[in-house]
């Protein structure tokens, strides 16, 4: 039986803006178990971010959570106070940003940055803050760390910024790390590098990663299970395996076939997701996804649909996976054939 260190339960976030209420997060719950990886998969807008800038309490001013419970570690932390959760942020959940030239501060050294949470959680002197720093930058990978201390931010390429982030976010040995975007400005030799190194630390120090990416390629290889989210939702969820071979939803398929296929010709064309994201001032009553869906039934316009099992821990909200439902038939990425679940028993 895993052992839950992450437990979100029905949360609702909206924005108040002069034009209306933009309900960001409509009704979002999942869970991460301890030692685990999980990917929170969609396209910009969907949700993703913000429903982890909700479990931090790190909302813009005009940002509020309507409702939901936060769990972690076996307490309830959306009832806590500024101060309380103060304590909890970068000492036991601590955040990757997407951006680390604009996460980082220009005008304080990388030692300075990394010793701050140090002196802050753990109360330690500035010397034994300094060797957790220097060991903390050779953990991650960046050479000579003694002499990188006393560099500043834009003495770093993009890659070296985003392990001295890794390394901030590791210093207080956090139970829960969240990677937003981790690997989104640099390029793909970096992307490896840095995905192979979060991997390698989570074996090491079995600290609990969600990875937020609006690319499936990223998570294939890092995540035990995914959630994919569109329009402030979360449609599908499962291990990585099921949502790579067994998806059960629309959106999900054209994630899938919008990822570059090694086993194609090269020449093959990737298949854009035609239209655009709902208006979360407007939300629609059925499935976010209808508008842009080609198997859009009547029923998928005028009702949200359920959420379906597919098996035990794959779950899927479409329509299409109704008893009732007409079949439907869609291409695995190794251009094998896959069926709709009606008729499976499961």
């Amino acid at each position: 039986m895993h052992e839950k260190i992450l437990e979100i339960k029905d949360l609702h976030t909206s924005f108040y803006t002069h034009v209306g209420e933009v309900k960001a997060v409509r009704g979002v719950s999942f869970h991460l178990n301890k030692g685990e990886v999980l990917g929170i998969v969609g396209e910009s807008g969907s949700g993703k971010s913000i429903t982890m800038m909700s479990i931090m309490r790190l909302l813009a001013e005009s940002g509020k959570v309507k409702e939901g419970k936060v769990v972690f570690n076996g307490e309830e932390i959306s009832s806590f106070t500024d101060k309380e959760m103060e304590k909890i942020r970068g000492n036991e959940i601590s955040m990757i940003f997407q951006d680390p030239m604009t996460s980082l501060n220009p005008v304080l050294t990388v030692g300075d940055q990394l010793m701050e949470p140090l002196k802050k959680h753990l109360k330690i002197t500035g010397e034994e803050a300094k060797k957790k720093a220097v060991e903390m930058l050779s953990l991650v990978g960046i050479p000579s760390p003694e002499k990188r201390l006393s560099q500043y931010p834009h003495e770093f390429s993009g890659g070296m910024r985003q392990r001295v982030m890794i390394a901030m976010s590791l210093i207080c040995n956090p139970k829960l790390i969240i990677a937003d975007e981790p690997t989104t400005a640099l390029d793909v030799t970096i992307q490896a590098q840095i995905l192979e190194l979060l991997k390698e630390l989570k074996d090491k120090l079995n600290t609990s990663i969600i990875i937020i990416t609006h690319d499936l390629g990223v998570v294939a290889d890092i995540c035990n299970r995914i959630n994919v989210m569109y329009g402030g939702v979360v449609v599908e969820s499962g291990t990585t395996k099921d949502i790579f071979y067994k998806s059960r939803h629309p959106y999900t398929w054209g994630l899938l076939n919008s990822v570059p296929n090694p086993k194609l010709d090269t020449k093959e064309r990737l298949k854009p997701i035609e239209g655009t994201p709902p208006d979360l001032l407007n939300p629609p009553k059925g499935c976010p996804f209808a508008p842009r869906c080609q198997y859009a039934m009547k029923v998928c316009m005028e009702a949200m649909p359920e959420k379906f099992s597919i098996s035990e821990n794959h779950h899927s909200s479409c329509w299409l996976n109704h008893p009732m439902a007409p079949k439907v038939e869609r291409k695995l990425p190794d251009d094998t054939i896959e069926e709709s679940p009606k008729g499976t028993g499961r």
